[in-house]
């Protein structure tokens, strides 16, 4: 068997890992597919075990917000699947090779658990280290190899048998261990920062709620002290001059252009800014068009097209919009205008407004027509705007360090294993 060293290692340790298969170092188990399994009226939203499903075991490990159980007396008619403390959970059916690791925490938050028919538990021999292997299956190397031992195109599958036959680099348990908590200290860490970053996103949402009127009202449930005035109905074509952008031919893109091109595509749910990790690239424009086109920072974007009544902001220079992109131009209080739009209201306007089959279309009449109220006095306007700049700047901070750790994590995983 060959073996081989990590770039990356805990001093002490000199020894070379050894490569073997998982069925020489863990029991490979699969879910009950018998007459008794479960079905329809058999789960309940609360219950004795948790039945788990495809929304428990994702991408980013367990997640337990869509729970359906299964009573004492059902769990015991099935034979295998039932989940012990430190087995690797793997799914092996449609969103292939999800992993959740079966630890303490979770034991404690869900006591009694069974896979479904398209999981696989893995339960490793005492020789070594559960949440190793686990980090190891969730690593970029792992994944690697279960897209590969992975078949089928509409619905993907992995086997026992295929995945009897992984292959794995392991060192022995004390180094396992060390590595394996170093990579758990880390999830933990994100997992904090994940926590933070949705409540903040919750709250923002409840304010956008409160602070701005709901539907027939003339004024907000929340309100900064000192302003008493009726809200009034503006069209959004009364607050911003609103257009698009200019209709780019293919042969126009080249490599390493100054500007990037902005298309719907670059204005994500996800982002308050507009993502500029992706897209096409032009050079040598015209006077002409960088003056009527060229982005400015603070520009406030649209989705014409798709998922219309999208929003973005502009941030960065060097950019260039594209047509079927609307561009909001304020005339004064942009980030309140910004807000005005987000609060929900807008979005679901402009998708009621949208016509086309598959791919749904809005016009920028339909974008200029949109109305809804907004404060008389400007100074509530800026008060508003920057409350909620506030808020998406922090969000952005804990964004950035979220993104940050999850780099560091993939960093460790490629350098820490070997293939």
């Amino acid at each position: 068997m060959s073996k081989k060293t990590p770039q990356i290692r805990f001093k002490g340790f000199t020894d070379d890992w050894e490569v073997r298969k998982l069925k020489d170092i863990s029991e490979i188990i699969d879910g009950d597919r018998g007459k008794n399994y479960p079905s329809g009226d058999d789960f309940k939203n609360n219950g004795h075990t948790l039945f788990l499903s495809a929304t428990n075991v994702t991408k980013q490990g367990f997640v337990f917000k869509k729970n359906q159980y299964i009573t004492n007396l059902k769990s015991e008619s099935l034979g295998n699947g039932k989940v012990k403390l430190n087995d690797i959970i793997l799914t092996s059916r449609g969103s292939i090779g999800h992993i959740g690791f079966y630890d303490e925490k979770t034991n404690e938050k869900i006591p009694q658990a069974r896979i479904n028919s398209g999981m696989l538990i893995l339960r490793t021999d005492k020789f070594n280290s559960p949440n190793f292997i686990a980090q190891f299956l969730k690593s970029p190397l792992g994944i690697k190899q279960i897209k590969l031992i992975s078949f089928g195109s509409a619905q993907p599958q992995l086997t026992k048998k295929d995945i009897k036959k992984f292959k794995i680099a392991l060192p022995k348990i004390e180094e396992q261990q060390k590595i394996g908590s170093l990579l758990k200290q880390i999830d933990n860490t994100i997992a904090l920062h994940q926590r933070k970053l949705d409540l903040l996103k919750e709250q923002k949402k409840g304010y956008l709620q409160k602070m701005f009127p709901k539907n027939g009202a003339k004024v907000p449930e929340l309100r900064f002290a000192g302003f008493a005035d009726d809200w009034e109905e503006r069209k959004l074509e009364e607050l911003t001059l609103v257009l698009t952008g200019f209709p780019f031919k293919n042969e126009d893109f080249v490599d390493n252009g100054k500007y990037l091109v902005i298309t719907n595509g670059n204005i994500q749910n996800e982002s308050s800014t507009v993502d500029v990790s992706l897209g096409n690239r032009v050079d040598d424009l015209s006077d002409e068009i960088k003056e009527r086109y060229y982005l400015n920072k603070n520009d406030i974007l649209v989705t014409m097209d798709g998922t219309v009544g999208r929003t973005a902001k502009v941030v960065d220079d060097n950019m260039i919009l594209a047509q079927r992109v609307a561009r909001l131009v304020a005339n004064k209080n942009t980030e309140f205008v910004y807000q005005w739009l987000n609060q929900g209201s807008f979005f679901n306007e402009m998708t009621k407004v949208s016509h086309g089959g598959t791919i749904k279309h809005i016009s920028l009449n339909e974008i200029s027509n949109y109305s809804a109220t907004v404060p008389s006095n400007n100074i509530e306007q800026q008060k508003i705007g920057s409350f909620f700049k506030q808020l998406d700047d922090t969000i952005a901070l804990h964004q950035r360090k979220l993104d940050l750790l999850k780099e560091q994590k993939k960093g460790f995983l490629q350098k820490m294993f070997i293939s």
